[in-house]
């Protein structure tokens, strides 16, 4: 068999043993592929992984010998799902690998912004030995105790960092959907849960009904100075609403790990240098180690249930 993983270098920094996926077949590493050679890279693969690199029409009709492609991800957007049925190729992600990184980065980010240690460490050479007073008021701190957070998505993630914020003191809310089952974390509907939140943390799957499902109207309804963050999808934020509602000050903060387009254009409304108290980082929510190790894992898993006839994690 032959595999071919698109974009290595998402999964393996040189930290990693991957001879697990080399006993699986004669495996090529491309560290990074354009969009333009993806179809050039598929040919004669039998089992193609990709993470972020699209496996769109072309790369599938240029493969013939296609059996698998995996996501090497949760998600499968990058992956054309319509033609790989009719070519009758098979497609697996891996499911729960990054469940405690996602939940530990949405705290740091949340973290980031009601202590700003980040934007407080960067003044330190600027401002001392200037200042005779080894402090600084410059940004306004708070404390999670007592504060409301919100979950849009009570998945695993969701519950994970609602496990997080108990700790830190915090009441935890989540927003209701149709036929939601009541248990231990109360479930509002939308106005009552926007206007509560101190917090809004989104961990809820893209679909037709959640794109943009923060936009001017909901950031309006928010708690004024609330914070939103956004590990889930990009899409599901009106980013030139969000860039508004932050300099206006209704927003008291955001912080994001993903946004609409990856890697962003130049002129992409949330890089403007006007935009007060906004945290971004480069979709790493999910790769420490630990997490990078279980997802190979649920790679090897996916390949070897396929080749023995098994369904493990199919989506197609």
């Amino acid at each position: 068999m032959k595999l071919v993983f698109l974009d290595s270098s998402t999964l393996d920094r040189g930290d990693i043993d991957l001879t697990a996926l080399e006993r699986e077949g004669q495996l090529t590493l491309h560290p990074l592929t354009l969009p333009r050679d993806a179809a050039a890279r598929c040919a004669g693969a039998d089992i193609v992984i990709s993470n972020k690199v699209p496996v769109g029409a072309e790369a599938i009709a240029a493969a013939p010998e296609l059996k698998l492609v995996v996501s090497a991800a949760t998600g499968v957007n990058q992956i054309d799902l319509d033609a790989c049925r009719e070519a009758g190729i098979a497609v697996a992600n891996v499911a729960g690998y990054s469940t405690e990184s996602v939940a530990q980065h949405t705290f740091a980010l949340i973290l980031e912004l009601a202590t700003r240690v980040g934007a407080y460490s960067g003044r330190i050479r600027e401002d001392w030995p200037a200042s005779p007073i080894f402090t600084r008021l410059d940004h306004p701190l708070f404390e999670l105790h007592g504060r409301t957070l919100g979950i849009v998505g009570l998945g695993t993630i969701g519950r994970a960092v609602a496990r997080i914020a108990r700790a830190f003191g915090m009441e935890v809310i989540a927003l209701s959907r149709e036929g939601a089952i009541e248990g231990e974390i109360p479930r509002l509907p939308a106005d009552e849960f926007f206007s509560r939140a101190d917090v809004v943390s989104l961990h809820c799957p893209l679909t037709a009904e959640t794109e943009s499902l923060i936009d001017a109207s909901r950031l309006d309804s928010m708690k004024p100075g609330a914070l939103l963050v956004n590990t889930g999808r990009g899409p599901l934020v009106d980013e030139p609403a969000l860039a508004e509602a932050l300099r206006s000050g209704q927003l008291g903060g955001a912080g994001l790990d993903v946004l609409s387009v990856e890697p962003p254009p130049a002129d992409h409304p949330l890089l403007a240098g006007d935009i007060p108290n906004l945290v971004i980082t480069p979709h790493t929510a999910w790769s420490t180690r630990e997490a990078r190790i279980r997802l190979l894992e649920g790679i090897v898993a996916d390949i070897r249930s396929f080749r023995e006839g098994g369904r493990l994690n199919r989506i197609v």
